[in-house]
């Protein structure tokens, strides 16, 4: 046997490669040999400010500086890297990424692709969400890699995952969102009127957009205000219902979301983590965010 043929021998047979939008904890990541590929984060006059990004917008805020974030998608070369290094230990890849809704980093994905001569190894999925939500189907995917399924019977399954994965978010203030250009205008001064009048909308995505779900009135907890609306969509559940609970800097909203999540019988929190920088430049600071999937 010549060593090209001994070294595809070895080699496992699906690796993943995922953008950072998931919000995967880095355990996680590293437990599951996961290739993340980084967006482009320009920080601005925050650049030399101290602490995690949602530290330094409210630094910002008290000092008067700009304290929007700027974000670009990885680019296809950035893909293209890491699925040449990832071709090194897998026959096959599945790479997941954020919304194509609300990115280029899908089509990035896809043009890094063509690129190589293996194209047909690469199997590239819009997960049609963000945060938490991303995270979820990264990890259905790792769930059917380790049940030994053929790719295309994981991509079929991973199609329905993705219709049976939600997510659902309250901004503490809209405005970076708006600046982003994430959310219209519009809805953003709605949002900024009804929080002044006491109103909390929730927000959700719908087919991979982000809209308006609902409006809470007289919310005191931004946890039991997603608590509320999660039990309500999944009252007459009765199969397993896996959890992920990500935040912007607000660990006490999420401690007490995942307590009460925790006291449903058929619920399992899969992860906690506070959102990165790519999702957090534009939720700005105090974002509280529950994805869930049902099997």
């Amino acid at each position: 046997m010549d060593l090209k043929n001994q070294n595809l021998k070895f080699k496992s047979k699906i690796g993943i490669v995922a953008d950072e939008g998931g919000d995967l904890p880095e355990d996680l990541i590293k437990k599951h040999n996961l290739s993340i590929v980084p967006f482009k984060v320009d920080l601005g006059e925050m650049k030399n400010l101290p602490g995690n990004i949602y530290q330094r917008i409210r630094e910002a805020e008290k000092r008067g500086l700009k304290s929007f974030v700027k974000t670009s998608q990885p680019s296809p070369g950035d893909f293209l890297r890491a699925f040449k290094e990832k071709l090194k230990e897998f026959e096959e890849i599945i790479c997941i990424t954020v919304t194509s809704k609300h990115s280029g980093t899908f089509n990035s994905a896809l043009q890094a692709r063509e690129y190589l001569p293996e194209k047909e190894k690469i199997h590239v999925v819009d997960s049609m969400s963000v945060s938490g939500g991303e995270g979820l189907i990264i990890l259905k995917a790792i769930s059917l890699i380790e049940k030994g399924l053929k790719i295309k019977e994981i991509l079929e399954k991973l199609k329905e995952s993705i219709l049976k994965t939600k997510l659902i978010f309250i901004l503490e203030d809209p405005k970076w969102a708006e600046a982003s250009g994430r959310i219209p205008k519009i809805l953003g001064a709605l949002l900024r009127k009804m929080q002044n009048l006491g109103f909390y909308p929730i927000l959700t995505l719908k087919k991979g957009k982000v809209g308006l779900l609902t409006i809470k009135k007289e919310v005191k907890d931004l946890s039991l205000a997603l608590f509320d609306e999660f039990k309500n969509k999944i009252l007459k559940e009765k199969s397993e219902i896996k959890i992920a609970i990500t935040h912007a800097d607000n660990e006490k909203e999420a401690k007490k979301l995942e307590m009460m999540i925790q006291g449903i019988k058929n619920c399992k929190v899969e992860f906690k983590n506070i959102i990165g920088n790519i999702v957090g430049g534009l939720s700005g600071p105090g974002a509280l965010a529950l994805a869930w999937q049902t099997e």
